[in-house]
């Protein structure tokens, strides 16, 4: 009789169970689910009473703060905008009046090649002060009237200054400081915007 070899039994596969994800279909409706679950729970929060107050009233009284915060807020930029124009306002005065001392000198000749501007420094008074160096190149003694602007880091005109310089003789110099009338903060600059000698 032949004999068989033995053989042994294959254990059957192991089952285990994995979770699924929803189809994506389903998604949609789980997610609606959700948001509905947290309305509704909102809902019954603002029903029920806390601490001696209801919480409706404590929603009121969180909607009357955040309505005061909007109302300050709103006042605040109202107040820095109308900062913004006083500023701009008085600094558009300023350049009005330097140009007018210019514009007012009847035969003057141009005379801003003959003026350079330092370093902007601050007074003990807060104010900007601009030192000048006027040299007259001319044959004859003039006089002089130097418009300054002080400007900003970017350049924007803050403030302005008409600066006289009296009987310059022919071929001196004389130094002279431009003062801002307001007091500027941050960069201070200064440019020559005008010279005229007569």
């Amino acid at each position: 009789m032949d004999r068989q070899p033995l053989t042994r039994a294959t254990p059957a596969p192991r089952v285990t169970a994995r979770r699924q994800d929803p189809p994506e279909s389903r998604r949609p409706s789980l997610v609606a689910g959700a948001l509905v679950a947290a309305v509704v729970g909102a809902s019954v929060l603002v029903g029920c009473s806390s601490s001696g107050k209801s919480a409706s009233g404590t929603a009121s009284s969180a909607l009357s703060v955040a309505a005061s915060a909007g109302s300050a807020l709103a006042s605040a930029a109202s107040q820095a905008g109308s900062a913004l124009a006083s500023a701009e306002a008085r600094a558009s005065e300023a350049v009005s009046a330097a140009s007018s001392a210019i514009s007012g000198i009847k035969g003057g000749l141009d005379a801003k090649g003959d003026v350079t501007v330092g370093a902007v420094t601050t007074g003990t008074d807060g104010k900007s002060l601009a030192q000048l160096t006027v040299t007259n190149h001319g044959e004859q003694s003039y006089q002089y009237v130097i418009q300054v602007n002080f400007t900003d880091g970017n350049g924007k005109v803050q403030d302005a200054t008409a600066t006289t310089v009296q009987d310059l003789a022919a071929g001196q110099s004389v130094q002279a400081t431009a003062r801002s009338h307001l007091t500027l903060s941050g960069t201070v600059k200064a440019e020559v915007a005008n010279a005229v000698r007569y």
